[in-house]
């Protein structure tokens, strides 16, 4: 392995640290309804847990509602309960066959948790970065120290990682910013 292919290769991970960063924030609750906040609920089907999102078509109706529309008529009882269970704090209603769930709105105390969990989840992934750029330097030494490359190669390559991780950072930092605002939008 060569330098260019450890900067190529820490740069792919680092991208897909923010994704899974990304993915994660899609589901911390804002004061919007977010069809993507049910895809933890697992509702019990033929005795298997299983993912709402395989046993419903699960949508938004407007900014404060989600509609959950079940694929098999005797599961609307077995998605409620399973709705209500969760740990999500949310009350749905059945409305013939198909499952209303309304947002409640956010208390200032809630939406401040909210804010400290998107902080803690994006130190989460600034850590991830910061420990993809360590292991990337390290490579770059090793390969110094087997006489593959040189101490110039070896400083441009770290300032080249160094440019790259100050860039995920940035990224990081303005999806937690959007995030928060986000949040605090009543």
């Amino acid at each position: 392995m060569d330098i260019n292919e450890i900067k190529q290769n820490s740069a792919t991970k680092m991208d897909q640290s923010i994704a899974a960063f990304t993915n994660g924030l899609s589901k911390i609750r804002t004061g919007r309804a977010n069809p993507g906040m049910l895809d933890s609920v697992m509702v019990e089907y033929y005795g298997n847990p299983t993912p709402l999102s395989q046993v419903a078509n699960v949508t938004l109706l407007d900014a404060r509602t989600i509609s959950v529309q079940p694929w098999e008529k005797g599961l609307g009882p077995k998605i409620e309960k399973a709705i209500r269970e969760s740990d999500l704090g949310l009350n749905p209603a059945t409305m013939g066959d198909l499952i209303r769930v309304p947002m409640p709105p956010m208390t200032e105390e809630r939406r401040k948790e909210m804010t400290k969990i998107v902080r803690s989840e994006g130190e989460n992934a600034k850590v991830a970065v910061r420990n993809l750029r360590r292991d990337a330097n390290e490579a770059v030494k090793k390969l110094v120290k087997e006489k593959l490359a040189s101490e110039d190669d070896q400083k441009r390559a770290e300032t080249d990682i160094q440019k790259v991780t100050d860039k995920h950072i940035a990224d990081i930092d303005k999806l937690i910013a959007s995030k928060e605002q986000e949040i605090m939008a009543v």
